[in-house]
């Protein structure tokens, strides 16, 4: 498999230093005291805002942060982005610097403008290649007071992120066909097989997940999360989906193991109960969890997809070491947008649009000393991500890899099957006042 060339452009290290005024005006509020955000703009790319810290004396030189913002950048959007450099006036990165709170209130955008800067760019070659735009501190006063003017900290670069590209033929829950892509060369590298494990008789035979060609244990194993019994009659249950290599064999699997069912008195999945997902991996002749996707309707105005995912260490098939979670977020129920794992991205929550992910990489559980120098979170930087489509829209999920994180068919599966169960979640997570399509319909929805 050959990958894409990507281009990861971040900022980061940012800081504000402001003298202070030996006779300060009594309407204005030192950022000391203050907070500080700032909004970062690249042409043709969403707007992103990060936090400012304020810092009375010198930048702590060689520290390193979280990046405040990143910028994907597709071998489309670099020969876009270097095309117009060379016929129109060069590309700059766009930073406005405000004071006060980071948000709204009462509808209207707070803070005060402190002042603008620009970063040239030339991203010509930084496919193949590193550079750094700028690092150091840049003055956002008039050049007639600079030496008394305040000044803005920060780091712009950009990267060589190269990455597998995956797109699913059709929607999951319709078996399609997943193709590698790069440039204009569409080549089919796995299968899916969607099914429906059902507590009907015959019907069981006919939609149950087929084991005949799978380890035959998976089927115990998975039965040990949660009984068919004490269930409500409304509910989501019983979906997988398997995905196989051309010669047949299946690589990856994810496999519904909490049901979704509403919270009481609504028709909404809760976050305080939501339902979830494995995701599985072929091993010593049995399936091996991999990672576990929890899955929710929010509340009021956002009333969208809640997500959680957090990788699950290889403890021989149990789960009593601490996960680790890598990515919690919301996707627009209407819109849809991209369900992203980035272990390098801004962890302040602020990234717009509001849809990008804010991961962690930090265990849950008890004894979780030592598990941050787990192999998945010893690679910072962009891992996947996947593209999700609103209600009621034909979804065909496209799929993004970072090249570090695979190194054999199995790795690249396990993540196509992760993004079909993102895809799928948006289905189990429809409000229950609403029918579901035929494909994923139980036999109770289709009779109710």
């Amino acid at each position: 498999m050959d990958p894409c060339p990507f281009v990861r452009l971040t900022v980061g290290n940012l800081a504000l230093k402001i003298p202070v005024a030996s006779k300060p005006a009594r309407s204005v509020v030192h950022p000391s005291s203050s907070p500080c955000f700032c909004k970062i703009k690249l042409k043709n790319f969403p707007l992103q805002t990060a936090v400012i810290p304020y810092i009375p004396s010198q930048f702590p030189e060689g520290q390193l942060q979280t990046p405040a913002a990143t910028f994907h950048l597709s071998k489309s959007d670099l020969d876009r982005l270097v095309a117009k450099s060379i016929f129109t006036n060069k590309l700059q990165l766009k930073i406005s610097l405000y004071t006060g709170r980071l948000g709204t209130t009462c509808g209207v955008n707070s803070g005060r403008l402190l002042g603008k800067v620009s970063v040239p760019l030339d991203l010509a070659g930084t496919e193949s290649r590193g550079v750094t735009f700028h690092n150091g501190w840049i003055s956002i006063g008039k050049e007639s007071v600079k030496s008394s003017s305040a000044v803005f900290h920060l780091n712009v670069k950009a990267e060589p992120d190269p990455r597998f590209v995956f797109q699913f033929d059709g929607e999951p829950e319709c078996s399609p066909q997943v193709f590698q892509i790069r440039g204009n060369i569409r080549q089919p590298v796995f299968t899916c097989k969607f099914s429906l494990r059902t507590t009907g008789g015959g019907d069981r035979n006919r939609r149950s997940i087929s084991l005949q060609e799978e380890p035959s244990s998976s089927r115990s194993w998975l039965s040990s999360f949660g009984s068919e019994t004490e269930r409500p009659l409304k509910e989501r249950k019983g979906w997988s989906i398997t995905v196989h290599d051309l010669s047949g064999s299946p690589v990856a699997a994810a496999s519904m193991v909490t049901p979704f069912v509403p919270s009481p008195g609504s028709d909404r999945v809760s976050c305080s109960n939501p339902g979830s997902w494995l995701i599985l991996r072929p091993g010593a002749g049995t399936w091996k969890p991999w990672g576990r996707l929890e899955s929710w309707r929010e509340r009021g105005s956002s009333d969208g997809l809640g997500y959680r995912f957090e990788l699950i260490p290889d403890t021989n098939g149990t789960m009593s070491a601490a996960s680790i979670v890598l990515a919690e977020s919301t996707l627009s129920s209407h819109k849809g947008g991209k369900f992203v794992i980035d272990l390098g991205a801004c962890s302040n929550g602020r990234t717009t649009p509001a849809n990008s992910a804010s991961p962690v990489c930090s265990p849950r559980g008890s004894g979780d000393h030592g598990y941050g120098l787990w192999p998945h979170c010893m690679h910072r930087g962009f891992v996947m991500s996947a593209s999700v489509e609103g209600e009621g829209k034909c979804s065909k999920p496209g799929v993004e890899v970072g090249v570090q994180h695979v190194n054999c068919t199995e790795d690249a599966a396990a993540f196509v099957a992760l993004a079909a169960a993102v895809d799928l979640s948006m289905d189990a997570c429809k409000l229950f006042s609403q029918r579901l399509r035929k494909e994923l319909c139980q036999d109770q929805e289709m009779l109710g």
